[in-house]
């Protein structure tokens, strides 16, 4: 689903046909649903064919060979395992993080393989798309607007896909109840409804409901504390939660309230911190795909620390002499989100 929104984001269309393999993920209905909707064919690969995946699988081994190979922390030594040892483990040498990992490979694909002539094309990658362009034809009307409603469509929805409007508490997605930002469920008509739905599986705090021809954004009843969690981090909690107050093999029914407080609480910290670290690099890659800006890594610089010790001082000794008053003007009130 990564793919596809990148693909619309960079060429404003899909492909007419995509090749896939046995993925189980390829079968879901919501995958299937987004390539009927934009009018692409999907072909599954024989199992054990090799050769029908063979310009895929040589574009991985290319990949591979000129750029990850050549990368700090690859894994190619652990094929001998007679010869890894403490100075050369790929567990001690790994220095990429997934954000910085992502940009650097976008440059390769982008601008170093796409523009270095292929042998079997005669010319570089981008001169053939470009002229193919010009003979087939761009276009216009088959473009794809990328925009919230095809996010939306490039997201997972639950195995029966619909969820019943409850009334004062809106729809029940993965054990958490949502409500919708515009008050769209208080309508007489829409409640004790069944509406489609979808879910961000790395933002647990928000959903999306199609209500009257639209989707609508829903933000959890915890939406501080569930914003920005993946799923797997969720269902890592309340594993380990069910398991902490499972008493004689009984079945553990655990609430919103419970898993939220479960999530805030230090010990749940040395459990979740791995699965933490994996959410936030992958916020930045979505960020870097999104094309908006991404948080700067500044240093620590080592003389902050005399600078604060010395402002420090100052205070103590009375050398303040203008102290920065609060402009009431510069008040922002609370947004919606922030006051759920």
């Amino acid at each position: 689903m990564m793919v596809l929104r990148i693909c619309v984001q960079r060429f404003s269309r899909l492909p007419e046909t995509i090749v896939v393999d046995g993925g189980p993920e390829f079968g879901s209905t919501y995958f299937e649903t987004l390539l009927a909707a934009f009018g692409c064919t999907k072909k599954q690969r024989p199992a054990a064919k090799a050769r029908f995946g063979s310009i895929i699988e040589r574009i991985f081994g290319t990949t591979n060979t000129e750029f990850f190979y050549n990368l700090r922390g690859n894994t190619q030594i652990t094929k001998n395992v007679r010869q890894v040892t403490k100075s050369n483990n790929p567990k001690n040498q790994a220095v990429w993080t997934l954000d910085e990992l992502y940009e650097h490979f976008c440059s390769y694909c982008y601008e170093f393989y796409d523009c270095k002539e292929h042998p079997a094309l005669g010319l570089c990658p981008r001169q053939a798309f470009t002229y193919g362009l010009t003979l087939s034809g761009s276009r216009p009307q088959l473009q794809i607007t990328y925009d919230e409603n095809f996010r939306i469509f490039t997201l997972p929805s639950t195995p029966k896909g619909t969820a019943k409007v409850q009334p004062s508490r809106g729809v029940k997605i993965n054990y958490l109840y949502y409500w919708s930002m515009d008050d769209s469920f208080l309508r007489p008509e829409i409640e004790g409804t069944h509406v489609p739905i979808r879910y961000d599986p790395f933002d647990m705090g928000t959903a999306y409901a199609y209500v009257k021809g639209c989707w609508v954004r829903c933000i959890s009843e915890y939406y501080k504390t569930f914003q920005n969690r993946s799923e797997r981090e969720v269902n890592i909690a309340s594993t380990q939660l069910r398991r902490k107050r499972q008493k004689h093999a009984q079945r553990v029914t655990l609430s919103a309230k419970e898993k939220a407080t479960y999530l805030e609480e230090t010990e749940a910290q040395e459990a979740l911190l791995i699965q933490r670290l994996h959410d936030l690099a992958h916020t930045d890659v979505c960020a870097l795909i999104e094309g908006k800006p991404t948080p700067e890594k500044n240093p620590i610089n080592p003389n902050s620390l005399d600078n604060n010790f010395a402002s420090y001082e100052s205070i103590k000794r009375g050398k303040i002499e203008e102290r920065s008053l609060i402009n009431l003007n510069k008040i922002e009130a609370y947004s919606a989100e922030e006051l759920w």
